[in-house]
């Protein structure tokens, strides 16, 4: 199913009335609220029976959007490996609620690398969150009718692309948090950047 304009604009109305709405990326169906609302993020973790104590990310349609919710010093990695299936950890601006982070100084960042997670995004016009749309520890929806959880909305984006979690890596202490989608590739250009910046 192909999403119109209107639905996304739809999804990103219910976003803005601190609604709840299940959208595709190139990884797995993410679970977006406003995440920089703790009201929406309180019932994100909710939703997904999650632990307060483990983080939730939060996704950008931007790299300008990325500076307005953390500190960033490393662009040339950054370009290399968004858009794409990897959350970066970076430094969090005083906006972004220490609820979405469990109080860590560091927030995971996506910019997704499909239409329609971006397109809700830029519409809503602030981040979202970034989390599987499934209960915790049960198995990460790859298409619309994989998703359990309850959602004002549903976004069809048919089956994801790799349909498996980000790679998740550390761009403060330079390492590899979770092995994911496009591992080898993200690890290659980690060595090949700690390589330039030792030798400059």
């Amino acid at each position: 199913m192909r999403e119109t304009a209107d639905d996304i604009e739809r999804a990103a109305d219910i976003l803005r009335n601190g609604g709840v709405v299940v959208y595709p990326t190139e990884t797995l169906y993410g679970l977006g609220v406003d995440a920089i609302s703790e009201r929406a993020i309180k019932k994100a973790y909710a939703i997904k029976k999650r632990a307060l104590s483990e983080p939730i990310s939060l996704a950008v349609a931007s790299y300008k959007m990325m500076e307005q919710v953390a500190y960033i010093d490393s662009w040339e990695l950054i370009r290399q490996l968004l858009p794409g299936p990897v959350t970066v950890l970076l430094r969090k601006q005083e906006n972004v609620p220490d609820m979405l982070t469990a109080h860590s100084k560091l927030v995971g960042v996506r910019l997704p690398a499909h239409p329609v997670a971006i397109q809700l995004i830029e519409s809503f016009g602030s981040p979202i969150t970034s989390t599987s749309a499934n209960i915790s520890g049960s198995a990460p929806p790859r298409k619309a009718d994989e998703v359990q959880i309850t959602a004002d909305l549903i976004l069809d984006g048919g089956e994801c692309k790799y349909g498996m979690p980000s790679t998740v890596v550390d761009l403060v202490n330079m390492k590899v948090i979770r092995k994911g989608a496009n591992y080898d590739k993200v690890k290659t250009l980690m060595e090949q950047y700690k390589l330039c910046r030792s030798s400059d």
